[in-house]
């Protein structure tokens, strides 16, 4: 621990210290890329990653929104983006993994230097609180009786929510038809509005605003503290886990001491009370894992991934 802190205060040393033949860095605002629309989680996580990142380096951290392709369009900018350390990257799982295995994406996890991940949140499934489907049960018999009349709103193909139709679907048998909005805010209208039957926000997402909306189940390993009344698809007999973890990434190439640093502070944003407070304000759960440990963990699932999609081609459904 000695020898790494050491090695962390070299390297900014450098970093700092243009009359060392060293440009200074951050020299310029740092961007982080969202790929979902502003107010919703992606979107709130990064804020306060941003600002708890501004008092660690001595510099300016912008949030930009680029929302589309279920998170690709943003993705893609920080793979093509120059790597010095001024643009960083929002990440999802799973449409980290699962884009490039759909279609020709803009993007590899070869592209990308991880800085470590941050935070989970389970996929749900909701409907307006005045829907006839008052348990899911009730949603499954409909959707049974009647395949792909029942239509499922998420975020994006490929997204946690959409993994969750596609795993749930292989499961029961049921079919749906799936119908994909930008981002949160979208999807919460969609389903207030009744233009959907149900959707797969997060658990953190309808938690914010839960009002006139009916919480069925959602897809964590065990149940929530935040609800516990909520039944998990698996006690529920449905085997399928899933949510959205949500992490940092730089551009590969990013240089030593600068991807050094930008680790060390995530590594200790993660574990910061007030950053962990305001992720319980938004029901969602810390869930730190270090850069390298995470892309070792993503690179064994993205083979589960693969042989998922020879099974179940889920971009068609």
């Amino acid at each position: 621990m000695i020898a790494r802190r050491a090695t962390l205060a070299a390297g900014a040393a450098l970093l700092a210290a243009p009359a060392l033949g060293q440009p200074r860095w951050p020299d310029r605002p740092i961007e982080i890329q969202v790929g979902f629309t502003a107010g919703g989680g992606t979107d709130l996580d990064a804020r306060s990653y941003a600002r708890a990142l501004e008092k660690r380096i001595g510099g300016s951290v912008v949030v930009t929104n680029r929302a589309g392709a279920g998170g690709e369009l943003a993705l893609a900018a920080v793979a093509r983006a120059r790597p010095d350390g001024h643009t960083l990257g929002t990440t999802n799982f799973p449409g980290l993994l699962t884009i490039p295995i759909e279609r020709q994406a803009q993007f590899r996890l070869e592209d990308f230097a991880p800085l470590g991940n941050l935070v989970k949140d389970p996929s749900a499934i909701t409907v307006h609180a005045e829907s006839p489907h008052r348990t899911l049960a009730d949603l499954l018999a409909a959707a049974r009786a009647a395949p792909e009349r029942l239509t499922y709103a998420s975020p994006g193909v490929g997204s946690d929510d959409h993994m969750q139709l596609v795993l749930m679907e292989a499961a029961t048998g049921i079919r749906m038809t799936h119908v994909v909005f930008q981002g949160d805010p979208q999807l919460r209208q969609a389903v207030l509005g009744r233009q959907v039957d149900c959707t797969g926000l997060n658990l953190g997402a309808v938690l914010q605003v839960p009002d006139n909306l009916r919480l069925l189940a959602h897809a964590g390993a065990a149940r929530s503290r935040f609800r516990p009344d909520v039944p998990t698809l698996t006690e529920l007999g449905i085997p399928v886990v899933m949510g959205s973890e949500r992490g940092v990434v730089a551009p590969a190439g990013t240089p030593a001491p600068i991807l050094a640093r930008l680790r060390e502070a995530t590594e200790d944003i993660a574990r910061d009370a007030e950053f962990m407070q305001q992720l319980e304000g938004r029901f969602t759960e810390p869930a730190w894992e270090p850069g390298e440990a995470w892309f070792t963990r993503l690179r064994g699932q993205a083979a589960e991934y693969r042989a998922l999609w020879q099974r179940t081609p889920w971009a068609q459904r």
